[in-house]
C-alpha cells in the first residue's frame, strides 16, 4: 500500500514524538535543545508540518542525526537505465 506524502509526513512526527516521550523530554525542552520554536515543535508533532532545517535540528537534538545521514544512502537501483546512468 503506497502512503500518501501527508501519511508520510505524519507517520515520522509520530516517530519522533514518541522518542521523544520515552526519552522523557518535554515540547519545550525539545524546542530549546534544538533551537527550534515551541510552535513548529508543537505543529510538526500534530500535523506532521516542518521544514528539513527544523526537522534536522530536532533529529540532532535527540541524537538521531544519523538516521538522517543514512536516509537514501543504500538505495537500490530500479533498472539497468539506472546503473549505466550513475557511470556516466
Amino acid at each position: 500500500m503506497k502512503r500518501t506524502p501527508k501519511e508520510i509526513d505524519l507517520l515520522i512526527a509520530e516517530r519522533i514524538r514518541g522518542i521523544r516521550r520515552r526519552r522523557k523530554i518535554s515540547q519545550k525542552r525539545l524546542s530549546e535543545k534544538s533551537g527550534v520554536s515551541l510552535g513548529s515543535v508543537k505543529r510538526f508533532e500534530r500535523y506532521g508540518e516542518i521544514s528539513l532545517i527544523s526537522l534536522t535540528k530536532i533529529a540532532m537534538a535527540l541524537e538521531l542525526e544519523g538516521e538522517l545521514e543514512e536516509l537514501f544512502a543504500e538505495v537500490p537501483f530500479l533498472s539497468i537505465e539506472e546503473i549505466i546512468n550513475e557511470k556516466n
